[in-house]
């Protein structure tokens, strides 16, 4: 897949990622470089279990891509957690 593809990719992941777990975002940059890494992560994740990972813009990349950006954030706000402003 071009970069192109995989901003896209990251930017629709990130997104849908970010309004499951806390309905708010993270910030346009931040939710395509964790849509991006989720990406990654979930075609791991996917691939250890036998299945397909991410092939290309497709509804399925877009499903594993999903799933792996909830799995990062969900880790990044564990690790993060609720900082005060």
């Amino acid at each position: 897949m071009s970069i192109i593809a995989w901003v896209v990719l990251g930017l629709i992941a990130g997104f849908i990622a970010s309004k499951v777990v806390n309905k708010s975002g993270e910030g346009f940059l931040m939710d395509v470089v964790l849509g991006i890494v989720g990406a990654v992560v979930g075609g791991f994740i996917f691939t250890f279990f036998g299945a397909e990972g991410v092939s290309g813009v497709n509804i399925y990349s877009i499903i594993v891509a999903v799933v792996g950006a909830i799995v990062v954030l969900w880790i990044y706000h564990a690790v993060a957690g609720r900082r005060a402003l």
